[in-house]
């Protein structure tokens, strides 16, 4: 395949966000949450584990611990028992009562609307950070980059790294400001809904005429 020029690669990611916020105007983030704070520990708790299990969970845990003083002045081991069926359940428990505890000592309790103060917080890493900027605040911050925004950037050729920084910047080069956060939700919904890891439904994509993969 030709090396695709800047001029080419421009035209051809507007034209990916024209396609995909036709295909999926309805795109969201599918955690389910109704503050910034329930969609921080949401995110804390989504580590490894589907968006499904995690509103499972979270769906009696926001009932019993409504604020940041809930979950940090909560024993340990009741709010681990309360998260247990997500992976990796020890180590969230404990992230999010320090991240509640700083909330509270640094915050007056509620969730920073920085990237800096964001990234301080136990638990608490780029993807996190941009989900909650972009999905609680509004604040386009950056590219949300999970296991299906990286597998599909590859697949489109927008980027040759593997690691969710760098790939987040590659993205960042193309798509407009305005549109990082709806741009993460396409590609995830593209991912779950048409383009999987083990058997992409090339045929019945709708964005197959601009995805160089496809091609073979």
């Amino acid at each position: 395949m030709p090396r695709e020029s800047a001029t080419a690669r421009q035209r051809r990611v507007d034209a990916l966000i024209e396609s995909l916020r036709a295909t999926y105007p309805l795109a969201h983030c599918e955690l389910r949450f109704s503050n910034p704070l329930e969609l921080l520990v949401a995110t804390i708790l989504s580590a490894q584990c589907t968006d499904r299990q995690v509103n499972i969970v979270t769906e009696s845990l926001f009932q019993k611990y409504p604020s940041a003083r809930d979950y940090a002045e909560s024993d340990l081991e009741t709010l681990t028992l309360d998260v247990r069926s997500i992976g990796l359940f020890r180590n969230k428990a404990r992230n999010i009562q320090s991240c509640c505890r700083v909330l509270l000592e640094q915050h007056d309790g509620q969730v920073p609307q920085s990237m800096d103060a964001l990234l301080a917080l136990s638990g608490v890493g780029r993807k996190t950070a941009n989900v909650v900027l972009g999905n609680a605040f509004g604040i386009e911050s950056g590219i949300v980059v999970d296991t299906h925004v990286a597998r599909l950037a590859q697949r489109l050729r927008l980027t040759a790294h593997t690691h969710p920084e760098k790939i987040e910047q590659d993205l960042m080069q193309w798509v407009a400001s305005s549109n990082w956060t709806l741009f993460s939700h396409w590609l995830i919904w593209h991912g779950r809904r048409r383009c999987g890891a083990r058997s992409p439904d090339c045929n019945g994509c709708e964005i197959r005429s601009l995805c160089p993969s496809a091609a073979k």
